[in-house]
């Protein structure tokens, strides 16, 4: 297969990104067509890439063009219908995080890409940004030692779509927002969360307009691992102060950071009493750009090589798996262990 042709399900911002960089810097990747029931949506992103098939529906697009894989970046309650219909159809799945709101529903996608033969590859892109997958490797080497803590911070500068502020349509921001860091923690411990306990707070909510039940923008948590370890995720969302993600992780023989605050390798002067001035991260896809390159290259690679993506459907099911822990232990203010999360769902991957 010389061209991996994609339809691309979600044309807002996260589709946007995804577009524009299938269209931009992965050759083997090609646009042919773009869906969202949106039409002004759809159009503006459909004219700025020069998509030219667009479709209110995924059903509509299987019709009306042929094409080898979806990626999808729509709301998480529509991940699941979204996936089966493109595994069943023998579509290879690239699925933005959150994986989807239960674990029956992550089950069900799991069951139709491995009956249909299709690749799944989640997004969890800071698996491929040069700096983590560095640290990752150096981890695995031993530099650091056995790993005993990890600290991971996501901070947002943007208040999330109405959508994602009620818990029944989104899970919140543990599962918007700082999904990445659960994904993290697990991948650089090697080890799968034993227990989890969260507590949030709501600092801005109410002058942001938001009335959602539960909703909150400060939430912290922390991992109890079953290899020993310890973990801690902080979650921030709206921050304001700019886009904000880094690493701690602590080893037997040492200590390595991921991440920093500046954005940019520039320093500004203009008054001696304010000091110096560096830029921060404004924004997600300014920090990761080359993870979200990279995470769509090689969902192109493994399908032209028929070989399986290094993120798989089981990392996106643990992840919702930590999700759905952490929100019951805010909820009923108690630590939960994972064991309570698999025993609600038919089945463990």
């Amino acid at each position: 297969m010389t061209q991996v042709r994609i339809c691309m399900i979600g044309a807002g911002r996260v589709g946007k990104l995804h577009t524009g960089t299938l269209s931009r810097h992965v050759p083997g990747g090609q646009v042919v067509a773009l869906v969202d029931p949106w039409a002004d949506v759809l159009n503006v992103t459909g004219d700025l890439f020069g998509v030219e098939r667009r479709y209110a529906s995924l059903a509509d697009a299987l019709e009306g063009v042929d094409f080898d894989a979806v990626v999808i970046t729509t709301p998480t309650p529509t991940h699941r219908e979204l996936a089966v219909l493109a595994a069943e159809q023998g579509k290879h799945v690239f699925l933005e995080k959150p994986m989807a709101l239960s674990l029956a529903e992550c089950d069900a996608i799991l069951a139709a890409t491995r009956q249909h033969g299709v690749l799944l590859q989640m997004g969890f892109m800071r698996r491929f940004d040069p700096d983590f997958a560095a640290a990752w490797e150096r981890i695995r080497g031993g530099e650091i030692g056995e790993p005993m803590m990890i600290k991971s911070l996501t901070h947002g500068p943007g208040l999330p779509p109405p959508w994602a502020t009620d818990l029944k349509t989104s899970n919140g921001n543990i599962a918007e927002v700082n999904s990445h860091d659960m994904d993290t923690l697990r991948w650089l411990m090697s080890s799968n969360p034993r227990r989890m306990y969260v507590e949030v707070a709501n600092f801005k909510g109410a002058e942001r307009g938001v009335s959602s039940e539960n909703f909150y923008d400060n939430m912290l948590a922390t991992v109890k691992f079953e290899s020993g370890a310890l973990g801690m995720v902080s979650g921030v969302c709206p921050c304001d102060y700019g886009y904000d993600s880094r690493v701690e992780i602590i080893g037997k023989k040492g200590i390595m950071h991921i991440g920093r605050m500046e954005g940019e390798a520039i320093v500004v002067c203009t008054d001696r009493d304010h000091g110096l001035v560096t830029p921060i991260f404004r924004r997600w896809p300014d920090r990761f750009r080359w993870g979200y390159i990279q995470e769509l290259e090689h969902f192109v690679e493994c399908i032209r090589q028929e070989r399986p993506p290094r993120v798989t459907g089981e990392d996106g099911r643990w992840a919702v798996a930590m999700v759905l822990a952490g929100t019951r232990s805010f909820l009923e203010e108690r630590p939960v262990e994972l064991r309570e999360i698999w025993s609600s769902s038919t089945t463990m991957a």
